[in-house]
Parts: structure tokens; C-alpha cells; sequence
């Protein structure tokens, strides 16, 4: 029972306790947010390792099979690619009578690292050709290897160009 001119005791959070939370939860976000970041980038140089990697083992792989006879080529190439998109498209077979293609890629991935909107895939990637020394990274008649096109630099320190 209720004391006559008491006021019923009302129940909820005061001001000062909601703003501690408010507060509280502001340093949650500010601490979360910068780790949001560095996994995100974390992620993005995982993809790029496994996308070199995957483009240059089809790159060697092509290379392979031109030398083993099974890719048409003539004495003055070097057997890699003439580009990128060779890899995903293919080449004829010479050791298949039907003329069947060789397949090295089933798509060529985006350079994950790339700033702007491609037109094509490999408009994102660097190439390399035979041809240039190991100093300077310069296309040519082949794809000898590949690289980002990103001049940023990587969680390591390295940049995303160098890996």
C-alpha cells in the first residue's frame, strides 16, 4: 500500500547512466572500426597472393606445354602467353586429331588491389615480358610474369607492385 502524497517510484535509466553508455559504447565502436579496416585489408592481400599465384602457375603451365609440343609455336617465341586472355580463351591442341583446346584459367581475376572500374580483367595487371631484364617490369610480344598495379603499400611495407 501506497503512503498518502508519495509519488510512485518510477522505473528507467537516468540521464547520466545513458550517457556513460553512450560513451561506453562510442569507444567500442572507435576501437572496432580501425580493426574493421585491417581485416578487410587483410583479406584483399590474401586474395591478391592467391591470385598471382594461380595466374602465374597457368602461366608456367602454358609454357610447359609449349615446350612438351602440345601448343604450336615458332622458333623465335618464347612459349609463354602472348597474353593473358590466351589463358582463359585457349589454344588448339596439336597433339588432339578433333583439335580440342587447351584450357589454362577458367576466368582471369580482377587485380584486387586495382583503385578504379576496369575495362577488362587484365587491364588490371601489370605484365612481363621475356624479353625485359629483371629491373624493369615491361610488357612485350609475351606474358612472363605478373604483378599488381597498385603502387600502395601492402600491411608488410612492401608494395602490392613488388610482390
Amino acid at each position: 500500500m501506497r503512503r498518502k502524497g508519495s509519488r510512485p517510484r518510477q522505473r528507467g535509466f537516468t540521464l547520466i547512466e545513458l550517457l556513460v553508455a553512450l560513451t561506453l559504447l562510442a569507444l567500442l565502436v572507435s576501437v572496432a572500426l580501425p580493426l574493421n579496416e585491417l581485416v578487410a585489408r587483410r583479406a584483399k592481400e590474401s586474395e591478391l597472393r592467391r591470385d598471382l599465384m594461380m595466374i602465374r602457375s597457368a602461366i608456367d603451365t602454358y609454357k610447359r606445354a609449349a615446350d612438351a609440343g602440345d601448343i604450336a609455336k615458332s622458333v623465335d617465341e618464347s612459349g609463354y602467353p602472348p597474353n593473358l586472355r590466351v589463358l582463359v580463351d585457349g589454344v588448339e591442341s596439336k597433339r588432339d586429331p578433333s583439335g580440342k583446346k587447351i584450357y589454362f584459367l577458367r576466368r582471369l581475376p580482377v587485380d584486387p588491389m586495382f583503385d578504379s572500374t576496369p575495362k577488362s580483367p587484365e587491364d588490371t595487371w601489370e605484365t612481363r615480358s621475356y624479353e625485359s631484364s629483371a629491373d624493369s617490369f615491361s610488357s612485350g610480344s609475351d606474358v612472363y610474369d605478373i604483378r599488381s598495379s597498385s603502387k600502395t603499400e601492402g600491411i608488410n611495407g612492401i608494395p602490392y607492385n613488388q610482390w
